[in-house]
């Protein structure tokens, strides 16, 4: 099971949100690079990236740093997402030493799209689904569909995605706990990995985390807890390392 530290971009600059609000920011450092290298040394082995101006964008608005970071650290996989809705940027990120595209509000309002690139990058494709109350949002959290998530899980999977990013968006960046709970539940309904996300906050969430027995969870995403200091990094990936050996 992987601790996997987030690196959200906000204009080039290293941002942690609170329920999603642009407004709504902390800035932890200016310098995304390092940000990376730091995680690196403490033994990440997965980061996760938001290009959080391209989700509200469309489009990518920080590819230029991200690629310094793939480009930096080539044997770090990186799964990044915000703004990937077309095969045009999946190409450039894959292209730029990107491992996986995480899509997320198109996947739901146009799951075709899913389909379609799964076929052309088969093994490249995440999709990111953001739930509260067992409904997906989308648009940055703004909007709540009719979409059940394990519905959209399901279908996603049969179209080839490579995983499942779930976020319980009543929790993340909040430092109020993981909703392992709601995270089995979506593992249990489908065979590929999913990756938890929003609310890893301290040692006890890692433990509770790690603690389950769904082998469908492979790993979790954390942000706000490891940059304020109330989860130690290193720390929570050696607790998932000694839980789960040899995964």
């Amino acid at each position: 099971m992987l601790l996997i530290p987030a690196i959200d971009l906000k204009e080039g600059k290293c941002v942690r949100l609170r329920q999603g609000r642009m407004e709504d920011d902390t800035v932890f450092s200016d310098d995304p690079v390092a940000v990376a290298g730091r995680w690196v040394e403490a033994g990440a082995r997965r980061l996760h990236i938001v290009d959080l101006d391209g989700a509200f964008a469309g489009t990518p608005q920080n590819a230029g740093v991200i690629a310094r970071i793939a480009e930096t650290y080539p044997d770090l996989p990186i799964q990044v997402g915000g703004g990937i809705r077309d095969e045009e940027t999946i190409q450039a990120y894959l292209d730029a030493g990107v491992s996986w595209c995480i899509i997320g509000t198109k996947a739901v309002q146009q799951p075709h799209f899913i389909a379609d690139v799964c076929l052309e990058f088969p093994g490249h494709i995440i999709v990111g689904l953001d739930a509260k109350d067992g409904k997906v949002a989308t648009d940055g959290w703004s909007k709540l569909s009719k979409h059940d998530v394990v519905d959209l899980a399901q279908h996603f999977e049969r179209d080839g995605v490579a995983a499942i990013v779930y976020t319980d968006i009543s929790r993340d960046g909040m430092m109020n706990g993981v909703n392992v709970e709601a995270t089995e539940a979506l593992a249990a309904e489908i065979t590929i990995p999913v990756i938890a996300s929003g609310g890893i906050t301290n040692m006890d969430d890692v433990k509770r985390l790690a603690a389950s027995d769904e082998p469908g969870i492979i790993g979790a995403i954390t942000g706000r807890a490891i940059y304020e200091g109330t989860l130690d990094f290193a720390a929570g990936q050696k607790l998932f390392d000694d839980m789960h050996p040899g995964s």
